[in-house]
């Protein structure tokens, strides 16, 4: 796979991805959007100056004036996208990448995202052509102060009465950058924090909170403090995990119920997106709170289009992305973070751990999300569907069979589908009890091999 891919542009920095490939990437941008006016973040990493400095030189070579906001997170550029008078933008990072990658995230007005689809694969073609140069009058630059408005827009989600204590991991990530302002709003938030210095090295441990040995960083502030909650971010901090008050995980899909209740409960009836990885209870929960469950694709790009064809009022993935349609139809850590937050501190949850919150959402047995490397994954789904012909399917995303009924013992279902930024077939599946899940997994794996 090249650096242009399905959701962003992402590789090695120095070999796969440079200045002068930025320079030609922030060039066809305006061409291909025909923008007059463009707004440009970046993360902590290393090379992040240079790639943005390499990125607006081309947008004001192309003839669009470039809004620098400097050290951004990926939810606070989308945030400036929305809220400022553009044409669109992009963030440089490489999200939960180690430190030697680097890419940028894409957005039309609006922060409206530009996928595979809509425009990065046209970038690819059209940055395989050389360097165009100056295209008459060369475009502006203007730097722009943006954290305290941000950190305004993200504290606005909170609604808390009584102090909380919470435990945060901001993995040397971008998260470090924003929250101290964020916090500064929130007084009723006692926070015990770790790795809050922004590191493009990520000294300590990756940035990918999905990893369960790196929740373990977290889990153990929590014990040490007392927190009710603890979160950890990735590296651009548009995703994050949650732990209970005793350090265990709580998985992204529970959570998209949980905080559902509290959107429809606060809302009323409304649209609730959730993608075709989640437990069974995702869908159960919202239908029981009087919303409307809709179930979508893996992918931002997919979530955010639909939220915005159907009014959805939230959206949440099993990878820790959770969206949010007063933050312009985009994902934030942080509001997920504030919004638990809220959750907890309702009166009727005030005096009750987080763990007997969800204890009512681990109904089913899931495998969490296996990954397999085979050699032709368009086979290895055809094969599965005929092996599993017997079952209810649907081809959404890949492939996904349900088996029984609901109420059976023997109900469970699975779904396989092609990674959309990896060479990889993931499996995810859940059953009524943990001797089947654990039965149809080792089936499922002699057909697929090994995991990785």
């Amino acid at each position: 796979m090249g650096i242009f891919k399905a959701y962003d542009i992402r590789g090695v920095y120095g070999s796969e991805l440079d200045a002068d490939m930025g320079r030609k990437i922030g060039h066809a941008f305006v061409r291909l959007r025909g923008a007059k006016r463009l707004v440009v973040g970046q993360d902590m990493r290393t090379h992040s100056p240079e790639l943005a400095d390499a990125v607006s030189e081309g947008m004001r070579d192309a003839g669009c004036d470039v809004l620098r906001l400097g050290l951004a997170s990926t939810p606070m550029t989308y945030f400036g996208i929305g809220s400022l008078d553009c044409d669109g933008g992009l963030v440089v990072t490489a999200s939960h990448n180690p430190g030697q990658y680097n890419g940028m995230k894409l957005c039309g007005p609006g922060a409206v995202p530009i996928s595979g689809d809509t425009g990065i694969m046209e970038l690819e073609r059209m940055c395989a052509e050389p360097y165009p140069g100056p295209l008459g009058e060369r475009g502006t630059e203007e730097h722009i102060e943006l954290l305290d408005a941000y950190a305004d827009h993200v504290a606005s989600f909170a609604h808390l009465q009584t102090k909380v204590v919470l435990a945060i991991d901001a993995a040397n990530g971008m998260a470090g950058h924003t929250l101290p302002k964020i916090l500064e709003r929130l007084p009723l938030v006692e926070a015990h924090s770790i790795l809050m210095e922004p590191d493009g090295n990520f000294p300590v441990h990756e940035a990918n909170p999905l990893i369960e040995e790196n929740l373990e960083y977290v889990a153990k502030v929590v014990r040490e403090h007392g927190a009710r909650l603890g979160v950890s971010f990735d590296g651009d901090a548009d995703r994050c995990c949650f732990v209970d008050e005793a350090g265990r995980t709580i998985s992204a899909d529970l959570m998209t119920a949980l905080i559902a209740r509290h959107f429809l409960k606060q809302r009323g009836p409304a649209p609730i997106l959730y993608d075709l990885r989640s437990s069974w209870v995702v869908k159960e929960e919202i239908a029981a709170a009087g919303g409307e469950p809709i179930r979508e694709r893996v992918g931002h790009s997919f979530i955010k289009a639909t939220m915005r064809a159907k009014g959805a009022v939230f959206g949440g993935e099993l990878s820790g992305h959770f969206y949010f349609a007063d933050n312009f139809t985009t994902d934030s850590g942080v509001i997920a973070m504030v919004t638990a937050l809220t959750v907890l501190d309702a009166p009727e949850n005030r005096d009750r751990p987080m763990s007997e919150l969800v204890a009512d959402l681990r109904r089913y047995h899931s495998t969490g999300e296996i990954n397999f490397r085979v050699p032709d994954k368009d086979e290895a789904i055809a094969q599965i569907k005929q092996r599993y012909a017997s079952g209810r399917q649907d081809e959404l995303d890949g492939i996904t069979v349900e088996f029984g009924d609901l109420a059976d013992a023997d109900w469970w279902w699975f779904n396989v589908r092609a990674s959309n930024t990896e060479p990889l077939l993931r499996l995810n599946l859940e059953a009524r009890t943990a001797e089947l899940r654990d039965a149809k997994r080792d089936e499922l794996v002699g057909l697929l091999g090994e995991p990785v």
